[in-house]
């Protein structure tokens, strides 16, 4: 029977061990064994071959002769057996007999102690004295200075750390050496940084992309808001937070002082008490959300429910690095850049300025809305206190500024 949770690239647990040693014992094939527990074959094998448990020959079975096929005596001989899977005498008729051979066997509870004492080798580490420290710099330094490599210094001497270790002790001055004693050293770059996590995978169960396709299909629904968020420079800490209404392009953003859950949580609640000071609540016209993987969105109840915790708000997510399932904010932010180019900072921007970018860009008359701009459309659906409030305020078509002047 398998296990109910697939537990690929985990470690291997007791009972299932237990599980490996019943399937031997039964002569079941490593495949079936392997479906089993829902481990790969490759996995099962692996497990076997290196705790095998070898029993050398009783001494009473020391009498057995085994002659090869030029009638020579051999000394020591192995099972052909042994040679194939499973590589152990579990289940083998012979096991207990008067075979000759040295017998290896796969035990459960030995395997499972063994692992358990290398892991606690692999995480204890080995510990460097002052003294010993020193002993391994001054060998290390001498043989890097007669040009030995590092991958050959590692695998000729005990230096008691690992070659990785020995990459980070150089730059960070800690050796008698230093990069430029390296010749493959000073050309690699410094290694980039890990993006931010995305959203947990649990908190994703149901609000997929394709759960958001089946929602739009069930409810008749042809129109929702997509969420994102802009950042400036590289060096630049705040970001924008934009949700653009996909029936008319109608676009504001919330600036955030950086890009945290704890910050994202913070502006929007603040929407939202706005709102309901104004007697508008987020859920009437922001029903439905679709934003990407970001981790800022981790805090999912900020959107999803009201501020008495209240459901008003469906969420879904894209999927990871799939931009054109939210075509339309991408497109809007466009209109974004030629106001505020890549590479600029918004460091010194306040809410004002974002309020005022986004307030042109909504004055812009569009083909797709029989020329028509995104504020004309959204103020007629809903109206214009409640773009007021969003931070939007109209814009004479002959006043909207669509480039960087527009800021200075």
């Amino acid at each position: 029977m398998k296990a109910q949770n697939s537990r690929k690239q985990k470690h291997m647990t007791l009972p299932e061990r237990i599980e490996i040693q019943i399937g031997l014992e039964r002569r079941q094939t490593i495949k079936a064994i392997a479906e089993r527990i829902d481990k790969d074959p490759t996995t099962v094998s692996k497990e076997i071959k290196k705790h095998i448990f070898k029993k050398p020959t009783p001494s009473d079975e020391s009498d057995v002769v085994h002659i090869d096929s030029a009638g020579n005596i051999v000394d020591n001989p192995v099972c052909p057996h042994l040679l194939k899977s499973p590589y152990v005498c579990n289940g083998c008729d012979s096991n207990r007999r008067r075979c000759g051979y040295d017998k290896q066997f796969y035990h459960a509870k030995k395997a499972q102690m063994e692992y358990e004492e290398l892991l606690v080798e692999a995480r204890s580490g080995i510990p460097l004295t002052k003294e010993s420290f020193w002993e391994m710099n001054d060998d290390f330094t001498a043989k890097v200075k007669k040009g030995q490599r590092l991958y050959h210094i590692s695998q000729s001497s005990d230096l008691g750390v690992s070659q990785a270790t020995m990459y980070r002790y150089v730059p960070k001055g800690y050796l008698g050496v230093n990069a430029f004693d390296f010749p493959r050293m000073v050309k690699f770059k410094k290694r980039k940084k890990n993006p931010a996590p995305s959203i947990p995978r649990a908190l994703k169960q149901g609000r997929t992309y394709e759960d958001f396709k089946i929602f739009l299909n069930n409810h008749d629904i042809t129109h929702w808001v997509e969420m994102d968020t802009v950042i400036g420079n590289k060096k630049s800490k705040k970001v924008i937070l934009t949700f653009n209404f996909t029936f008319c392009n109608f676009i504001f953003g919330i600036l955030l002082d950086n890009k945290t859950v704890a910050e994202v949580t913070n502006k929007v609640n603040n929407l939202k008490r706005l709102l309901n000071a104004n007697n508008v609540r987020f859920g009437s016209i922001i029903p439905l959300l679709l934003t990407d993987n970001g981790s800022e969105f981790s805090n999912i109840w900020t959107f999803i429910n009201d501020l008495d915790g209240n459901p008003e708000t469906d969420l879904f997510f894209c999927d990871p690095n799939q931009a054109q399932q939210k075509a339309r904010i991408e497109k809007n932010h466009t209109l974004l850049r030629d106001i505020v180019p890549k590479g600029e900072s918004f460091d010194d921007f306040t809410q004002e300025t974002v309020n005022l970018i986004f307030s042109h860009i909504n004055g812009v008359k569009r083909k797709a809305l029989n020329e028509k701009s995104a504020y004309e459309i959204f103020t007629y659906t809903f109206d214009t206190e409640t773009a007021q409030l969003l931070g939007i305020g109209f814009i004479h078509p002959n006043h909207v500024i669509q480039s960087p002047k527009l800021l200075k």
